[in-house]
């Protein structure tokens, strides 16, 4: 029998009883940020079941579920993630009278999302993004450098990431400021100007947060990465495509790219994801080195979508569609390789796999890609058309795994609209 929970889920819900993904909120009647759980249209407040006796955890301080951060509670370990979801989903299963027939509890606990505000889940301390997408990889290669040298001579060899900026990871629904900074023109490449982008972009990621850390000078083996992995969120990455293009040569971007990242504000556990496992794209050729070489299926089937609401519509519209099962590195391949050198992560550190394209061109993951550098236009409904963004422009990214049995684990939005720039 399925489990279910004895508050209602819309079947096509994001958040039913096997997901229960953790985030941080506050409301106007209690303005404190503090730790909940998603259950349908609902927030359960951890630290109200402490307080009630209903939550008590071995190895666990109740007071962590108090904090404004996740990262008390990611540094304590997955076993003591897993007994926390684990107490959740037994208070909020429809078998089980401990909640459901406590009102005064209930009352307390019970938040719906529309009535809170959402925040960061963690204090990132430090945000690495990766480059993990072969699709993506080669797309962007041809552009620039053509079919026959498309790929890096090292990309099937190592998962390629840079450091990015972790002051600049908000939270879904935060307005992203068009930046400026230096181009150059297609007609004379070596002298730049100052102006705000002209080719805005986003790129369809997903971010996964370090739950615990390890010590400088250590490596966490790929076969013991999920254990230090807390979960995963949506990622949008924007992008400065002109910018970044001028800058990038020889270190790599820059300002083209730490203007601004959104990430969704619900992190799904690794166990809520684990029914959706699959074997990720073939790695026999070349094989990986034996510190990334994996033995058990690594991808997951999640289900990806960029939606677009144009400033002159108040729609949203389907511009691409994709999945993370497509991704050629691993998130367990990502973090041994991070740490290979004895680099220490810490809980709240975050990663981002990279643009996750497809196989097709409806599947591409940026509008670098889906405009080909600009050289073709995106039509949209009402006659309206898009290389890069404009401001006014939404963009929102959602995702979800799909159960056999009807129930989705999902991630909810990653939202951001484009303010204009007010430099020029």
């Amino acid at each position: 029998m399925a489990l279910e929970s004895f508050i209602p889920v819309a079947q096509d819900s994001h958040f039913p009883i096997q997901n229960l993904p953790f985030g941080i909120f506050s409301t106007k009647t209690k303005v404190q940020p503090r730790v909940g759980v998603a259950i349908g249209e609902h927030i359960l407040d951890l630290s109200s079941l402490v307080k009630a006796g209903l939550l008590n955890i071995e190895g666990c301080d109740g007071q962590v579920f108090s904090q404004s951060t996740l990262n008390e509670f990611m540094g304590l370990g997955r076993p003591v993630w897993r007994a926390t979801r684990g107490r959740v989903q037994e208070l909020l299963s429809s078998n089980n009278a401990e909640l459901r027939d406590n009102q005064a509890v209930r009352e307390d606990a019970l938040v719906l999302q529309s009535e809170a505000q959402m925040h960061l889940p963690a204090n990132i301390g430090d945000y690495t993004d990766f480059y993990c997408s072969r699709e993506h990889a080669t797309n962007v290669g041809i552009m620039f450098r053509g079919k026959d040298n498309a790929l890096q001579p090292n990309w099937l060899h190592i998962p390629v990431g840079y450091h990015g900026r972790a002051s600049s990871v908000v939270v879904s629904g935060t307005d992203i400021i068009r930046p400026a900074g230096q181009r150059v023109t297609p007609t004379n490449k070596t002298q730049p100007f100052f102006a705000p982008s002209a080719r805005l972009d986003i790129e369809l990621e997903v971010g996964w947060f370090v739950g615990k850390g390890n010590k400088l000078g250590q490596r966490i083996d790929v076969a013991d990465a999920k254990d230090h992995i807390f979960g995963l969120v949506l990622m949008n990455d924007w992008s400065a495509r002109d910018i970044q293009a001028w800058e990038y040569v020889p270190l790599g971007p820059f300002l083209g790219k730490n203007f601004g990242t959104t990430i969704s504000p619900w992190i799904v556990t690794l166990d809520a994801l684990e029914p959706f496992l699959v074997d990720g794209p073939s790695q026999a050729s070349p094989e990986p080195l034996p510190y990334l070489k994996e033995s058990q299926p690594s991808a997951y089937d999640v289900n990806l979508e960029v939606q677009l609401k144009p400033a002159e519509s108040s729609e949203f519209h389907t511009v691409a569609t994709s999945n993370l099962k497509y991704m050629y590195w691993s998130i367990m391949q990502q973090l041994a390789h991070h740490t290979v050198n004895g680099c220490n992560m810490r809980s709240g550190d975050m990663c981002g796999t990279g643009t996750l394209s497809g196989p097709n061109e409806s599947e591409y993951g940026s509008f670098l890609e889906l405009s080909w550098n600009g050289t073709k236009k995106l039509a949209l409904p009402g006659g309206l058309e898009r290389t890069f963004l404009q401001d006014g422009d939404e963009v929102n990214l959602t995702g979800y795994c799909q159960a056999k049995d009807g129930h989705r684990i999902g991630f909810g939005d990653c939202r951001g609209k484009i303010l204009p720039c007010p430099y020029q």
